[in-house]
């Protein structure tokens, strides 16, 4: 079982919850819980990206951080019309990323 915590809801909010759990048949907690699944999700990507566009980061590094595949990470820059930086260092950096990785 995971820890319990506590939150303040607006009222627009837990009135939203209210409808989604009515419109789904699914328990509030349920509903709360896919929330945050895909807000961390979302956030994770959104870091990754950004760090990418800053230069902090490789492509490959940017795509472990959100969780998802090489080839989905350039579709998501290419649909946010994020430049790809992608030179000879990136590639050796990616390279041994991979080499390093489980």
């Amino acid at each position: 079982m995971g820890q319990l915590i506590s939150v303040r809801l607006s009222e627009d909010i837990h009135a939203e919850l209210e409808r989604l759990s009515q419109t789904e048949d699914k328990d509030k907690s349920v509903i709360i819980r896919e929330l945050l699944t895909r807000g961390i999700k979302e956030r994770k990507l959104d870091d990754a990206i950004e760090r990418y566009r800053q230069g902090k980061i490789t492509l490959w590094k940017a795509s472990r951080i959100a969780n998802i595949s090489l080839w989905k990470i350039i579709e998501v820059l290419k649909e946010r019309h994020v430049e790809l930086q992608y030179g000879p260092e990136e590639l050796r950096d990616d390279l041994k990323a991979l080499e390093e990785s489980p």
